[in-house]
């Protein structure tokens, strides 16, 4: 079956339409464009990561190192207070007898953050490199 449309000019003579209506073209030619700028950034700036499977049993749950950093830069070790040099000591002893030593840091959030630094630097020059941070849940 043969569709054609015709077309009648200014003097009523009827021919058969010859242009193309690019409308709807240009339609689905903008929400592509639109759809690929959305989509441009998420592509460009994932990462594919091939995650291990957990298998087995649970391992049993270490009891962490806690040091609390409050807003004046007061060290606490659990809750006893404690200096840098002390702190240091401690911290190289326990990572002798430990070298899967897990450490907990609980900072306050008024804390500069040039503080947290240099604790961070001290608590690597240990040798401790299991480091968790204590957070508020959002």
């Amino acid at each position: 079956m043969d569709v054609a449309i015709w077309l009648s000019d200014a003097e009523g003579e009827d021919r058969p339409l010859a242009e193309i209506n690019v409308t709807p073209l240009v339609d689905v030619m903008l929400v592509l464009l639109v759809i690929f700028i959305i989509l441009a950034p998420v592509m460009a700036n994932s990462l594919k990561v091939a995650l291990p499977k957990a298998s087995g049993e649970m391992a049993a749950v270490q009891t962490p190192v806690i040091i609390l950093l409050e807003a004046d830069g007061t060290l606490r070790l659990g809750e006893n207070a404690t200096d840098r040099e002390a702190l240091a000591v401690y911290l190289k002893d326990a990572a002798a007898r430990d070298p899967e030593l897990l450490l907990r840091i609980d900072a306050d959030g008024a804390t500069a953050y040039q503080k947290l630094a240099e604790l961070l630097s001290l608590v690597q020059e240990q040798g401790i490199r299991r480091i968790a941070f204590t957070t508020l849940r959002p």
